[in-house]
């Protein structure tokens, strides 16, 4: 007679899986009797006057703030008046028509083009310039020749 197909190693590997399957529903058991009946009341959450999480509902009698009384506003922006910065002209290409100009109060420089200039701009000229937005960051325009 032959052997039996049924080894050693799968009689093991059977009764390992079995005793995985047992415990499992032993833990869904215990979930179950401990888990209570997880009602929509028990999910309910609720913040208290200090912005805490809690599961109590808050009572009503406390002072109750009207939202229409909270002042929401930003402060008005204070117009800046223009005032011409002072640099010098730290680059400057003639050819392609345009130029840098380092601000004498930080170590900024702003791209400038020959449009915005006067006309006999070079190199190392101390100009005073005003800023604009560009395309990629501030640009000096209003350029003159300072006193």
């Amino acid at each position: 007679m032959g052997r039996s197909s049924i080894s050693f190693n799968k009689k093991e590997l059977e009764k390992k899986r079995a005793r995985k399957r047992k415990e499992k529903q032993q833990r869904k058991e215990v979930r179950k009797a401990n888990g209570g009946s997880g009602s929509l009341d028990d999910m309910i959450a609720y913040v208290d006057e200090n912005g805490v999480i809690t599961d109590t509902q808050p009572d009503p009698i406390k002072k109750k703030v009207d939202a229409n009384k909270i002042a929401i506003s930003t402060p008005k922006k204070q117009e800046e008046e223009d005032v011409p910065l002072k640099g010098r002209v730290e680059h400057f290409k003639k050819d392609k028509g345009y130029g840098f100009i380092k601000d004498m109060a930080s170590t900024e420089k702003y791209f400038f083009h020959i449009s915005d200039a006067y006309p006999n701009i070079t190199e190392g000229n101390k100009v005073s310039f005003e800023l604009a937005k560009g395309n990629r960051g501030l640009n000096a325009v209003k350029i003159e020749p300072a006193e």
